[in-house]
């Protein structure tokens, strides 16, 4: 795994007071609730009337890396308070990211968010649990978070993961591999574009893990028209039912993965925005304390209107049941 360079992206003073100054205007107008649906109809116009730099900050990954760092957000830990134990007891700590967070993701697409998780919320609160140490879930510490694409068993997965770092003490690395930097020969590149395995709903949905339709064998590897794309996550994806060349090929892009991967210590005030067609992401293990001063990331999904990054044929999976929801439809 190297630490090589990524992609780093300055917001500058001026950008920064302007994000800061539009999310806290719109939490004063909304009870200081980031999830209040009247600042969520609100988010669209505000972003609207962000500066050019702003934009041209946030415009596509435009290296092979699929991926690229905003850095230059203020984070004031002595008033940030504790580091939540768990997603549902973070009520509205850290509002301002939240907005902040929405304000970015609706000028690079549309923020959607998942019945199944996290109350609906557009903003998810990414930090280790009690009792889910061992999960492959973002609620997880002493474990390696696999390598993956974001909510992989569902075809209107996101476009843009976009985390929000507001605490990381410890330097936790988050990892990040391109499919674009990876080789790979034709013959495997052929196994893996062919639907042969499903990829089953992660832990973090158990309805969608209830769901009793045929889970549907989806490709690995899809040729998008500007380059190759991949829906990848092996903690899901029941390997022991495919063929025995299929599976080599996919150990080979395993360890392809593992050869270009790249860790990203993310610090308070880093924005980590990460093509989830291009690239798999995951984090290192760590010992979480528990006292409120764990790693404490925000996180938000994107879609991007017109993308061609992927297979026509999942428009006809069922998504387990889950039901993604665009926030200004």
């Amino acid at each position: 795994m190297s630490t090589g360079a990524i992609p780093i992206r300055h917001l500058t003073p001026d950008s920064v007071t302007e994000l800061t100054t539009a999310a806290r205007t719109l939490l004063d107008a909304f009870d200081g609730s980031a999830a209040h649906p009247g600042l969520l109809a609100q988010v669209p116009l505000s972003a609207d009337a962000l500066s050019d730099a702003i934009r041209h900050t946030c415009r596509p990954a435009d290296t092979s890396d699929g991926l690229f760092v905003l850095r230059g957000l203020d984070i004031d830990d002595d008033t940030l308070g504790p580091t939540p134990g768990h997603w549902s007891t973070a009520g509205n700590a850290g509002a301002v990211y939240d907005v902040v967070l929405l304000l970015l993701s609706t000028v690079m697409g549309t923020p959607i968010a998942w019945e199944g998780q996290q109350d609906g919320r557009f903003v998810h609160n990414i930090v280790p649990s009690p009792g889910h140490e061992e999960e492959q879930t973002g609620a997880s510490s002493s474990v390696l978070l696999s390598p993956h694409t974001e909510d992989a068993f569902h075809p209107g997965r996101a476009h843009l993961l976009v985390l929000g770092c507001l605490r990381n003490h410890d330097a936790v690395a988050t990892t990040a591999a391109s499919i674009r930097n990876v080789q790979l020969d034709a013959a495997d590149v052929e196994l893996l574009s062919q639907p042969v395995l499903p990829i089953l709903p992660d832990d973090a949905y158990a309805e969608a893990q209830a769901y009793q339709g045929e889970p549907p064998p989806v490709p690995t590897l899809w040729a998008a028209p500007d380059g190759p794309t991949l829906r990848f996550d092996p903690a899901y994806t029941p390997l022991d039912r495919a063929p025995a060349g299929h599976r080599a090929a996919y150990r080979q892009l395993e360890d392809e993965l593992a050869r270009v991967s790249v860790a990203v210590s993310l610090t308070p005030g880093d924005v980590l925005v990460v093509d989830n067609d291009l690239v798999v992401h995951g984090r290192v293990p760590f010992r979480a304390r528990y006292d409120g001063t764990d790693r404490w990331l925000k996180r938000a999904s994107v879609r991007v209107p017109g993308r061609r990054t992927r297979p026509p044929a999942e428009q006809t999976e069922h998504g387990y049941g889950q039901t993604a929801v665009e926030a200004f439809a």
